[in-house]
């Protein structure tokens, strides 16, 4: 008797952005399922750090590699897409402090996914994955546009720029230039749009996501009441297994797909974490609008909280769930696994 062993071709992914919040734990989901994993970042010195805190969460690091790279780079992305079956390209500018040109945040976002595609469409890569924003979808709207719930079929308004701040506009604007490529260079490479709420979950290291940063703020006693504004909230760990269904999966090919658990306003969140953590003097009782607008005037990082006051931006999520089989993890998960781990690195002591 012969034993006939068949041997599976690892396939190859490449993930733009590996250092950060999603990018880290997409790459640990994506090493667990067997795929070999090559991850861009702008920093090298990085590389033993975050190498460090994934190998903390799965056995597979040795198949993971590292590249230095820049987004308006276009002379490094047909090496690294190279032997590549699929791409997913996460890095984003996504500030703690908006900047004080927009384009310092659109031509970034715009020209590296359209190095990408390029260069993938060129090595013919099978698929790639846009992390675009559920912001893509809810801004650049009048009030009364706000009153439905918002899916797939609906786009950001650039012109409406009342109801917009720059990042929104950088990743609608990458976004659309994504598609446009796809249109006016058909090949066979596919392509995919994941376009996730606020970001909560586990961070992994003290070098955490921005999205953490409405956790830590209501836990680290620099508030004492919440401005009325609200978000559609997902898990990161969710959004990682979103991103490679978004990849796997043979219908999600030329689609885009909204990823939310749940709409939350601050006070919720904060009341969530009341519960969980009573001994800490965390604020649920709501500003007034006019007070937030008037603070606005002297504290910057209030300005772009100033066009979601009194607004709920609600997103409809059913196309992920029966296309892609995705069910995320709750809300209330994401919050308080935020807050757990934020403990646990010593961000907040």
């Amino acid at each position: 008797m012969y034993q006939i062993i068949i041997i599976m071709d690892t396939k190859k992914v490449l993930v733009t952005g590996i250092s950060g919040f999603l990018g880290s734990h997409t790459t640990i989901q994506l090493l667990e399922k067997g795929y070999e994993v090559k991850g861009t970042l702008r920093n090298l010195d990085r590389v033993a750090s975050i190498k460090s805190v994934i190998a903390k969460h799965t056995r597979y690091v040795d198949n993971l590699s590292f590249y230095q790279a820049d987004l308006r780079d276009n002379s490094i992305w047909a090496d690294l897409t190279s032997g590549m079956d699929y791409v997913q390209h996460i890095a984003s500018p996504f500030p703690r402090e908006m900047p004080k040109h927009e384009d310092d945040l659109i031509l970034p976002a715009k020209e590296g996914i359209l190095n990408i595609l390029r260069a993938s469409s060129q090595n013919k890569v099978k698929r790639v994955v846009l992390t675009s924003s559920g912001a893509a979808v809810v801004y650049g709207k009048t009030r009364k546009q706000l009153e439905g719930i918002q899916d797939e079929s609906i786009w950001t308004d650039t012109n409406y720029t009342q109801d917009l701040s720059p990042y929104f506009k950088s990743k609608t604007i990458a976004e659309a230039a994504a598609w446009e490529f796809m249109k006016k260079y058909p090949s066979e490479m596919e392509f995919s749009a994941v376009l996730p709420g606020a970001i909560l979950g586990p961070v992994l290291e003290k070098d955490f996501g921005t999205s953490a940063n409405i956790v830590i703020k209501l836990m680290d006693g620099s508030m004492h009441a919440v401005p009325q504004i609200g978000f559609e909230v997902i898990d990161v760990r969710s959004v990682a297994d979103a991103l490679i269904k978004a990849m796997e999966v043979p219908s999600a090919a030329n689609n885009r797909y909204l990823l939310s658990s749940g709409f939350l306003m601050m006070k919720d969140v904060a009341q969530i974490l009341k519960k969980a953590y009573p001994e800490r003097k965390i604020p649920t009782r709501e500003l007034p609008n006019f007070i937030v607008k008037l603070f606005s005037k002297f504290d910057s990082s209030l300005r772009p909280v100033i066009i979601d006051l009194g607004v709920k931006r609600r997103v409809n999520v059913d196309k992920a769930r029966h296309e892609l089989n995705w069910q995320p993890i709750s809300s209330e998960e994401a919050v308080l696994s935020c807050a757990s781990s934020v403990f646990e690195h010593e961000i907040l002591k």
